[in-house]
């Protein structure tokens, strides 16, 4: 089927006027000024037993799965390094400290739902937001699977059902918002550590018991609050008996990280436009070429 010039041109208009609603979009993105008060949790590394009772509680939560808790006593699980996907929001993995290699330390992975997050700034159609209260959620009915979010994430945690042929979607640790915020109960991870090596509660307090445990017991901390600054903090924050570089936790600026991909975005849109009158006009000359094997079969 050809394209009519006055179709290619409304065509052209309306994505004008798309692209420049979504650059508007972008310009409003700012740091939500409730996050000071916003909730968090502090992972305490130098204190979880790799118990993977977390993993078991999150898989409940959100049905990822129907084995129960003996099957996350497997501790040969350790041997390779996972990351969350679309059938696990969080997993546990083992790091040792190379100055005592004898003693293995554990790290819970997550999504570390950012106080000003790239995937949220990312995705043009608004379908992840950061609540006030600190959660980044995701509305699947938005969500068109660009995944946009996927590559901006400086932490590679969303994950998309590539196998769900026909309403994949974006997955993630929710932060169990419909527990911690509908209910008034903590996350379902939280809820289920046996040794208190998570904790849940504002940020402001629990960036003030992580300098403290540090103060208290500096032989058994680094002096860093994951997650306190690095780009621009996270409602995730962890506590380490060794360097972060030692374990799979990304050494990051604390820049946040929006204002430079917004940047890039608003030039894709600015010089968007002159590209797709290229190729609408490209197409409108191949759709109006004769075909040659048709004209050699008419010969004939």
């Amino acid at each position: 089927m050809s394209l009519g010039r006055r179709d290619f041109l409304g065509l052209a208009a309306a994505s004008s006027v798309t692209l420049l609603a979504g650059k508007s979009l972008a310009n409003e993105q700012q740091l939500p000024k409730e996050c000071k008060d916003a909730c968090a949790v502090l992972v305490d590394t130098a204190v979880c037993i790799g118990c993977r009772k977390c993993e078991w509680a999150c898989n409940r939560q959100h049905n990822l799965s129907n084995q129960d808790m003996a099957a996350f006593d497997d501790k040969t699980i350790f041997k390779i390094q996972r990351r969350p996907d679309d059938k696990a929001y969080t997993v546990v993995n083992e790091f040792r400290d190379p100055s005592n290699p004898e003693k293995p330390y554990y790290t819970k992975v997550q999504c570390m739902h950012c106080l000003d997050p790239a995937c949220v700034s990312a995705c043009i159609v608004g379908a992840l937001e950061k609540l006030p209260n600190g959660p980044v959620v995701y509305d699947a009915w938005k969500c068109i699977g660009c995944r946009y979010c996927i590559v901006a994430c400086p932490f590679q945690i969303p994950a998309y059902e590539y196998d769900n042929a026909l309403t994949p979607q974006v997955r993630k640790c929710t932060f169990c918002t419909e527990r911690n915020l509908a209910e008034g109960n903590v996350p379902a991870c939280v809820e289920a550590c046996p040794n208190e090596a998570l904790t849940f509660g504002t940020r402001d307090d629990l960036i003030g018991l992580a300098h403290a445990r540090i103060k208290a017991y500096p032989d058994r901390y680094v002096d860093h609050v994951y997650g306190e600054h690095e780009v621009g903090g996270t409602s995730w924050m962890y506590l380490a008996p060794a360097d972060f570089k030692n374990t799979e936790l990304p050494e990051l600026p604390p820049d946040r990280i929006p204002p430079n991909t917004e940047n890039i975005q608003h030039a894709v849109f600015k010089w968007f436009v002159p590209p797709l009158a290229l190729y609408g006009l490209l197409g409108l000359i191949m759709a109006s070429k004769p075909d040659k094997e048709n004209e050699q079969e008419a010969e004939k």
